[in-house]
């Protein structure tokens, strides 16, 4: 099969034959029709992220076609266009992952390839109002936000959600879910591009955060937050504290502006915030996350596609930072 292989760290991303993978008992070969980038398959390129494991395939989101199946795998699998859960291992404790948790991609090969192993009740049946590239934009980015908003923050219809950094995969998608759920949705972005294409979605107001007093503009605009989604960190955060409401809730699944100033302790203690930390999601939260998707009609948005012999450019796009959506690989 044709494969995306990392061999050493740093290396120009290109494509080689290897050899399709055997399945145990338990598992299926998916045959990969998309395949969706994530900022951590850079991170695992440039040497920059935990337990890598060389040579390795990269990709944690696929979607495609069942091809085989073990011995102890249902035969309704067969021949099904499925979505692809990336998040194994993640153990018997619902609230948090276990300490062998991974993510599809390293150290097990993931979906830059023709072909995929993996798990059957990592399975989920594609969303039939999704195209392959759209369904392959959504795992590890739509379970994420999906934890976030709904599991921890408990997001709820008629509140008000900020949403961080809008424009990137997750961001957007929890921007797509708080609008499905009914909820009074805005967004902070470096770009004030990114912030009207977020409005065509249903975004009430959105802040460029590098312009000033973006956060004072934000609290009149909204008068508080009952939940802010935040993957940034950094000295922004404790103007966040300022803008959330009495009793509000900020879920933290990312710090891309590293460590964070929380500002006044007492705001937190004497508003009755919640500082929530997510990260991905359980198998059932991911099964909830597509039925979500498959309620609302929701449709994850890919800014760009490449096919498979083009990932070296699609990661150079991607580290950029200028898309809003997803970068998706098509393959052949």
């Amino acid at each position: 099969m044709k494969a995306i292989v990392l061999e050493q760290l740093n290396q120009q991303l290109g494509l080689i034959e290897t050899d399709i993978p055997q399945i145990e008992p338990h598992e299926v070969l998916v045959r990969l029709k998309a395949a969706a980038l994530n900022h951590r398959d850079l991170w695992i390129q440039k040497g920059q992220y935990a337990g890598i494991r060389l040579p390795i395939i990269l990709g944690a989101d696929g979607s495609g076609i069942v091809e085989q199946i073990g011995t102890h795998v249902g035969s309704n699998w067969l021949n099904k266009a499925v979505i692809i859960n990336p998040s194994m291992n993640w153990g018997s404790d619902p609230r948090v992952q276990a300490k062998d948790y991974v993510i599809l991609g390293t150290p097990h090969n993931g979906t830059f390839a023709q072909y995929v192993k993996i798990d059957a009740r990592l399975l989920n049946e594609k969303p039939e109002h999704l195209s392959f590239e759209e369904a392959a934009a959504l795992p590890l980015a739509g379970l994420t936000a999906y934890r976030a908003l709904v599991k921890r923050a408990g997001a709820k219809n008629g509140e008000n959600v900020l949403i961080t950094g809008a424009g990137g995969g997750v961001a957007l998608l929890a921007t797509q879910f708080a609008i499905a759920l009914g909820c009074q949705t805005y967004v902070t972005s470096s770009s004030s591009n990114k912030i009207a294409q977020t409005l065509k979605l249903g975004v009430k107001y959105g802040a460029v955060y590098n312009e000033p007093d973006w956060d004072k503009n934000l609290k009149q605009q909204s008068g508080g937050f009952d939940v802010i989604i935040d993957s940034s960190g950094g000295d922004t955060f404790a103007k966040l504290v300022d803008l959330a409401k009495p009793a509000g809730r900020i879920a933290m699944y990312g710090a891309t502006q590293g460590v964070f100033n929380s500002g006044i302790p007492a705001k937190i203690f004497w508003k009755q915030l919640d500082i929530l930390g997510s990260t991905m999601g359980n198998d059932e939260e991911f099964a909830e996350m597509i039925a979500f998707v498959n309620q609302h009609q929701i449709v994850p948005i890919v800014h760009q596609s490449f096919p498979l012999n083009q990932a070296q450019q699609a990661i150079d796009v991607m580290a950029k930072g200028e898309q809003l959506g997803k970068i998706v690989l098509t393959i052949p």
